[in-house]
Protein backbone atom coordinates (compact mmCIF):
# COMPACT_ATOMS: atom_id res chain seq x y z
CA UNK A 1 0.00 0.00 0.00
CA UNK A 2 1.28 3.21 -1.22
CA UNK A 3 2.02 5.69 1.46
CA UNK A 4 -0.82 8.80 0.79
CA UNK A 5 -3.38 5.62 0.82
CA UNK A 6 -1.65 4.33 4.41
CA UNK A 7 -2.32 8.16 5.77
CA UNK A 8 -5.43 8.78 4.55
CA UNK A 9 -6.77 5.56 5.98
CA UNK A 10 -4.88 6.61 9.28
CA UNK A 11 -6.89 9.91 9.07
CA UNK A 12 -10.58 8.12 8.10
CA UNK A 13 -10.39 5.77 11.41
CA UNK A 14 -9.15 8.56 13.68
CA UNK A 15 -12.22 10.46 12.30
CA UNK A 16 -14.24 8.09 13.10
CA UNK A 17 -13.55 6.88 16.39
CA UNK A 18 -15.11 9.65 18.73
CA UNK A 19 -18.02 9.12 16.09
CA UNK A 20 -18.42 6.29 17.64
CA UNK A 21 -17.70 6.25 20.51
CA UNK A 22 -20.33 9.23 20.85
CA UNK A 23 -23.11 7.20 19.26
CA UNK A 24 -22.52 4.64 22.29
CA UNK A 25 -22.85 7.51 24.60
CA UNK A 26 -25.99 9.34 23.20
CA UNK A 27 -29.24 9.89 24.54
CA UNK A 28 -32.13 7.29 23.14
CA UNK A 29 -35.56 8.28 22.19
CA UNK A 30 -36.68 9.48 25.30
CA UNK A 31 -34.32 12.63 25.57
CA UNK A 32 -36.17 13.33 22.10
CA UNK A 33 -39.67 12.71 23.72
CA UNK A 34 -39.20 15.14 26.34
CA UNK A 35 -38.06 17.68 23.81
CA UNK A 36 -40.94 17.55 22.15
CA UNK A 37 -43.73 17.40 25.14
CA UNK A 38 -45.29 20.62 26.42
CA UNK A 39 -45.23 19.93 30.41
CA UNK A 40 -48.22 19.86 31.41
CA UNK A 41 -46.81 21.07 35.01
CA UNK A 42 -45.26 24.24 33.47
CA UNK A 43 -47.26 25.98 31.19
CA UNK A 44 -45.62 27.32 27.93
CA UNK A 45 -42.30 24.85 28.94
CA UNK A 46 -41.11 21.72 27.49
CA UNK A 47 -40.56 18.52 29.67
CA UNK A 48 -37.41 18.80 29.54
CA UNK A 49 -37.36 23.03 30.53
CA UNK A 50 -40.28 22.66 33.56
CA UNK A 51 -37.90 22.23 36.87
CA UNK A 52 -41.15 20.64 38.88
CA UNK A 53 -41.02 17.82 40.88
CA UNK A 54 -43.11 15.73 39.07
CA UNK A 55 -42.06 17.15 35.51
CA UNK A 56 -38.85 15.06 36.66
CA UNK A 57 -40.98 12.63 37.52
CA UNK A 58 -42.79 12.10 34.62
CA UNK A 59 -39.21 12.55 32.49
CA UNK A 60 -38.06 9.42 34.55
CA UNK A 61 -41.21 7.71 33.63
CA UNK A 62 -40.07 7.91 29.92
CA UNK A 63 -36.57 6.92 30.47
CA UNK A 64 -37.55 3.46 32.20
CA UNK A 65 -40.51 2.74 29.68
CA UNK A 66 -37.45 3.21 27.28
CA UNK A 67 -35.03 0.72 29.37
CA UNK A 68 -37.88 -1.30 29.43
CA UNK A 69 -38.30 -2.02 25.48
CA UNK A 70 -41.62 0.33 25.30
CA UNK A 71 -41.51 1.68 21.62
CA UNK A 72 -41.84 5.74 21.39
CA UNK A 73 -44.98 5.36 19.99
CA UNK A 74 -46.40 3.64 22.63
CA UNK A 75 -45.10 5.70 25.61
CA UNK A 76 -46.60 9.07 23.87
CA UNK A 77 -49.63 7.35 23.54
CA UNK A 78 -49.99 6.72 26.73
CA UNK A 79 -48.84 10.39 27.44
CA UNK A 80 -51.18 11.66 25.78
CA UNK A 81 -54.60 9.55 26.92
CA UNK A 82 -53.08 10.79 30.36
CA UNK A 83 -52.62 14.61 29.53
CA UNK A 84 -54.62 15.58 26.51
CA UNK A 85 -53.64 18.13 23.91
CA UNK A 86 -51.62 20.43 26.41
CA UNK A 87 -48.74 17.92 26.03
CA UNK A 88 -48.56 19.07 22.01
CA UNK A 89 -46.63 21.76 20.78
CA UNK A 90 -48.65 22.20 18.08
CA UNK A 91 -52.33 21.03 17.49
CA UNK A 92 -52.89 18.04 15.44
CA UNK A 93 -54.29 18.79 11.42
CA UNK A 94 -57.40 17.19 12.12
CA UNK A 95 -60.64 18.74 13.46
CA UNK A 96 -60.55 21.85 15.16
CA UNK A 97 -56.71 21.64 15.10
CA UNK A 98 -56.61 22.36 11.63
CA UNK A 99 -58.06 25.63 11.55
CA UNK A 100 -54.71 26.42 13.57
CA UNK A 101 -53.21 26.09 9.70
CA UNK A 102 -55.76 26.60 7.34
CA UNK A 103 -56.61 29.98 8.66
CA UNK A 104 -53.33 31.72 8.31
CA UNK A 105 -53.15 30.56 5.06
CA UNK A 106 -56.75 32.01 4.16
CA UNK A 107 -55.73 34.97 5.71
CA UNK A 108 -52.31 35.62 3.77
CA UNK A 109 -54.28 34.76 0.36
CA UNK A 110 -56.87 37.19 1.15
CA UNK A 111 -54.63 40.02 2.32
CA UNK A 112 -52.55 39.34 -0.69
CA UNK A 113 -55.68 39.59 -2.79
CA UNK A 114 -56.74 42.79 -1.16
CA UNK A 115 -53.30 44.34 -1.37
CA UNK A 116 -53.15 43.12 -5.50
CA UNK A 117 -56.55 44.93 -6.29
CA UNK A 118 -55.99 48.09 -4.46
CA UNK A 119 -52.55 48.66 -6.20
CA UNK A 120 -53.86 47.63 -10.30
CA UNK A 121 -57.08 50.76 -8.85
CA UNK A 122 -53.91 52.81 -7.75
CA UNK A 123 -52.19 52.20 -10.53
CA UNK A 124 -55.41 52.61 -12.86
CA UNK A 125 -56.37 56.06 -11.28
CA UNK A 126 -52.87 57.39 -11.89
CA UNK A 127 -52.81 56.31 -15.51
CA UNK A 128 -56.50 58.01 -16.44
CA UNK A 129 -55.29 61.56 -14.59
CA UNK A 130 -54.42 64.26 -16.76
CA UNK A 131 -50.67 65.29 -16.96
CA UNK A 132 -50.47 68.92 -16.11
CA UNK A 133 -50.07 71.13 -19.44
CA UNK A 134 -47.46 73.60 -17.75
CA UNK A 135 -45.45 74.28 -14.61
CA UNK A 136 -48.90 76.44 -13.24
CA UNK A 137 -52.15 74.00 -13.29
CA UNK A 138 -55.61 75.87 -13.79
CA UNK A 139 -53.75 79.44 -14.65
CA UNK A 140 -55.11 81.19 -17.45
CA UNK A 141 -53.16 83.22 -19.95
CA UNK A 142 -53.54 86.62 -19.58
CA UNK A 143 -52.90 89.35 -21.73
CA UNK A 144 -50.88 92.76 -21.12
CA UNK A 145 -52.59 95.53 -21.90
CA UNK A 146 -50.44 97.78 -24.49
CA UNK A 147 -50.51 101.17 -23.81
CA UNK A 148 -51.58 103.50 -26.44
Amino acid sequence: MNPIARSLLLAAALAAAPLAAHAEDAPGWHYDLEQHLMSPYCPGRTLTDCTSPQAAELRAWIADQEEAGRSREEVEAQIYAQFGEVILQAPKASGFGLAAYVIPAVGVVVGGAIVAIFLRRQSARAQRAEPPSSGRRGATPTRRATEP
